[in-house]
Parts: structure tokens; sequence; C-alpha cells
């Protein structure tokens, strides 16, 4: 339990934070930011959602610079990925801010994968993130936080970022998640 796994599972234990201020309805009032009004408990989420995001770059770079990189920390870091990823876009639909079949299609991508990778583990293989996978990672991040943020800034100028984003993040998550499968396919003939 090094810090780069410390820092990865501060990222998993900020996810119930995250939720209880999408999902709670605080009367905390709302900024106008152009086309909408932002709550001020979304912009909280917003910006926990993105420190957290964050955390991902920093535990990673920590364990590579410092040779820290674990089996553990090569589960735990993608794991923690899904979670605060999947947990954001099941809230957006909620909110109404992503379309259902989007997020399903996104979310069925990460099952697919994390099931690949527990197959991998029963032959004691262990399977890091692919660098399309991590492109993957960033665009939902930023799909997610613009979302959550109702396109700020972009909503000032009428440009419909956050859409346009959430539908790249659509298409590199198919992408990615075809590859991965061609890449790694041995693992599921059984032969390493």
């Amino acid at each position: 339990m090094n810090i780069p796994n410390r820092i990865t599972l501060s990222r998993i234990f900020l996810i119930p934070l995250f939720i209880f201020l999408l999902a709670y309805p605080f009367e905390w009032g709302a900024m106008n930011i152009g086309e909408s009004d932002l709550p001020v408990s979304h912009f909280v989420a917003a910006l926990i959602f993105i420190f957290a995001s964050a955390t991902d770059w920093v535990d990673g770079y920590y364990a590579r610079k410092y040779n820290l990189v674990t089996n553990l920390g090569k589960f735990l870091d993608p794991l923690a990925d899904k979670l605060l990823v999947s947990a954001a876009f099941i809230l957006l639909v909620e909110l109404g801010q992503a379309p259902a079949w989007v997020v399903i299609v996104i979310i069925s991508r990460e099952f697919a994968i994390t099931g690949l990778r527990l197959v991998a583990s029963g032959e004691g293989i262990v399977l890091a993130a692919s660098q399309m996978g991590k492109w993957k990672t960033t665009i939902q991040i930023i799909a997610i936080a613009t979302l959550l943020l109702h396109n700020f800034p972009f909503s000032y100028i009428g440009f419909p970022f956050a859409t346009i984003s959430l539908y790249a993040a659509l298409i590199i998550t198919v992408v990615s998640g075809v590859d991965y499968f061609i890449k790694n396919w041995h693992v599921m003939r059984g032969s390493k």
C-alpha cells in the first residue's frame, strides 16, 4: 500500500461525497452561466469530480517516477476510474444532462473490459490500461466535467461543447474497447 495506491483509494473515497452532492437537492442557489443556471451543488460536485480525476494523473506520475508501479495499482487505478466515471454518467442521466443510451454503451464497455481483466487475472495475467484507454478516460472526464458545469464556459457563446465532447467520448470508448479486446484476445483463448 504505497503512496500512489493511497492516492487512488482517496479517489474512490471521494465518490460517495460526489454522488451525495448531485443526488440530494440542496437549496444553495444557482449561478447564471449564459444560457442556463448552474446549481451551486453541481458546481461543487464538478470541482470534486475534477479534483478526483486529477488524482489519476498524480498517482500514475508518482508511481512511474519513483518506480512504485504495483499489480495492486494496475488493478485499482482503472477500477477507481470506472467507479468515478460510471457514477458521474449515471447521475448525469438522472439529471437529464446525458442520454441514457449513450451512458449504457459507455458503461457496458467498462463492464466488458473489467470482465476481460478478471479472465486474465484467473490466468495469472495483469492487463494494464492501454494508451487509447487513457485517452478515452481523459475525453470522458472532459465530457463529464463540462456536462456537470452545464457547458460552462461555452454556454456564454452558445457552443455545445459538452454535447460534442459526450459523443466524442462515446466514439473513443467504443473504439478503444474493440482495440483492447483485439489486442488481448489471446487471454480469451486461454493462451499466454
